[in-house]
């Protein structure tokens, strides 16, 4: 009988033991998360996991890079065959398409961590697009990395000849510095180009271009129920989407004044580089690629020219982490998400990628910087839309901008048509 009751206490103290260590705080067994992306390596996030890891020693991140190529449909096809990653980079404008595949973040925020994102805290701390494109139904499934957003990509050098002063700040201070900056030979052929415009294949994003203008221009893209496009209708008896197209390939008509670039031209950062494009629009990440393929260029970078300087609307492109829904550890995914977005991890992160922050904390530290100070300051005022599936909706732009380019219709129909495709994406 002793006995018996002897190892009854010694199994109750076991237990109490154990409840206790388990209760300190100890992590019963590692973690190990896959972390997928695209174009940033590894280097990227060396430093951001090995700080984490610090801070949580039962949680490792093993991050794998891919090609933009593989990427998309290589996570879609790991997560059906139940092998993808446990977090994932996403698009901004993925939402729609892969919502599906996300989970969101916990409604009280994420355990044991210093600061937990209720909708408030997204809003608080991140620019208004980030919560317009990672947040559906007051529910976060994902934090921004960053923000990019189209700027102005001009030669010194050919405005300092042109006697420009300064880059242009609306569209039509852009016309007038384009008919200076234009050039012709003897038979009417481009020989230097005032500014990468009205094209759809030789040009950088041309598509997001187009867009920007029609946003700046007070399109509604979509309607409110996001069940159909709407970039073609009527905005207070103006066919506004019409006119942005007009305008955007009035540059590559040969009839109108402001005509500066036409399909035989070098691929617009090519044209830039070589020194016979005096403007182009770009993102804060083709700075590098300008300074690699032409390091004595004289160049610098400016603000996207507005519609009105008194509502200021710009093009947001860039990419934010969330948590696979199939993941099996979901609290330490968002748990290592959240640190990554958060003011210590994404000051590491951009550090070393050198990207214009979504953090409103950051931005008032990016703003002076002499390269990102200009993409920092816009994605305070970024857009974006809502896109059944960014890829088809490129496509389906470019082909409305060669429509009218090669005259195969008129402005009218040619948005019409690209309105009646997208509203098929949406209804999918």
């Amino acid at each position: 009988m002793y006995v018996l009751v002897g190892v009854i206490v010694v199994a109750v103290f076991v237990t109490i033991v154990l409840v206790l260590r388990n209760v300190g705080g100890a992590v019963a067994k590692p973690v190990t998360l896959q972390f997928w992306g695209v174009f940033d390596n590894h280097n990227a996030f060396d430093k951001v996991i090995s700080d984490f890891k610090i801070q949580n020693p039962g949680i490792d991140v093993k991050y794998q890079m891919f090609t933009y190529e593989q990427y998309e449909q290589g996570f879609v096809n790991a997560l059906a065959a139940g092998t993808g990653p446990d977090i994932l980079m996403i698009h901004n404008t993925w939402l729609p398409k892969h919502g599906d595949k996300l989970a969101s973040m916990p409604a009280t925020g994420v355990p044991d961590t210093k600061n937990p994102f209720t909708i408030q805290n997204f809003k608080d701390q991140f620019v208004d697009v980030a919560y317009q494109d990672f947040v559906y139904n007051n529910q976060i499934y994902g934090l921004p990395l960053y923000v990019d957003t189209l700027g102005l990509y001009y030669n010194k050098d050919l405005f300092n000849s042109a006697g420009i002063t300064r880059p242009p700040q609306t569209w039509n201070e852009v016309n007038t510095d384009v008919q200076l900056l234009t050039k012709f030979d003897s038979r009417g052929n481009i020989i230097q180009s005032g500014f990468a415009l009205g094209t759809a294949r030789n040009i950088n994003r041309s598509t997001d271009i187009l867009m920007d203008m029609m946003i700046q221009s007070g399109v509604q893209m979509t309607s409110t129920d996001q069940r159909s496009a709407t970039f073609g209708q009527t905005i207070n008896g103006q066919r506004v989407g019409e006119i942005a197209v007009q305008y955007y390939t009035n540059f590559a008509n040969p009839r109108n004044p402001d005509y500066s670039w036409n399909d035989s031209q070098h691929y617009a950062v090519d044209a830039f580089t070589e020194g016979t494009l005096a403007m182009m629009m770009g993102y804060a990440h083709d700075m590098q690629t300008i300074r690699s393929k032409a390091p004595r260029l004289n160049f610098a970078m400016a603000s996207m020219p507005q519609a009105s300087m008194t509502d200021v609307r710009n093009f947001a492109n860039y990419w934010g982490v969330g948590v696979a829904a199939k993941s099996a550890h979901p609290i330490e995914s968002w748990k290592f998400v959240n640190y990554l977005a958060s003011k210590e991890g994404a000051t590491v992160y951009l550090n070393v990628t050198n990207r214009p922050s979504a953090r409103r904390d950051l931005i008032d530290l990016q703003r002076v910087d002499p390269d990102l100070g200009v993409f920092a300051v816009q994605a305070l005022s970024a857009r974006s839309w809502f896109q059944a599936d960014n890829v088809a909706i490129e496509t389906i732009f470019a082909d409305m901008i060669d429509d009218v380019n090669f005259n195969r219709s008129s402005i009218r129909d040619a948005i019409s048509r690209a309105e009646s495709r997208v509203t098929v994406l949406m209804q999918h």
